[in-house]
């Protein structure tokens, strides 16, 4: 058996995930990364996309607007803005996180985070098909 680590997945609204992973894919702000069992301890922002557990349940794979991970050698912790497992996604939820995005890009002080975080919820979009 695959060496694993504990994962945990929560959002102001709900705890998501609590299960032994053997890996966690996630969507870091400077790029995707991987977290396995012995990863050295990391804590990175998240930016709009997929982030994906695999485990002895399957792959699960939730959406995530933004938050932080927090990685270690025998766990992966993650506080999510929002999250909800893909197949909770529906069109009018992507419309609303869209035209949100939209909104603060218009008021931002750093205009290219707020343009590539509208890109990243496009594309986000595109990912679950909706």
């Amino acid at each position: 058996m695959a060496a694993t680590l504990q994962f945990d997945l929560v959002s102001p609204e709900r705890k998501l995930a609590s299960v032994q992973a053997t890996e966690v894919q996630i969507p870091g702000a400077d790029g995707d990364l991987t977290a396995m069992e012995g990863h050295a301890p990391t804590i990175t922002t998240l930016r709009p996309g997929i982030l994906k557990s695999i485990s002895t349940e399957g792959i699960k794979s939730y959406v995530v607007t933004g938050g932080f991970a927090e990685i270690s050698a025998s766990g992966v912790s993650v506080l999510a803005e929002r999250a909800v497992p893909v197949e909770e996604a529906t069109a009018e939820l992507m419309d609303q996180l869209i035209a949100d995005a939209t909104q603060a890009s218009a008021v931002a002080a750093d205009k290219d985070a707020a343009d590539k975080a509208m890109a990243d919820l496009v594309a986000l979009r595109a990912a679950v098909n909706l």
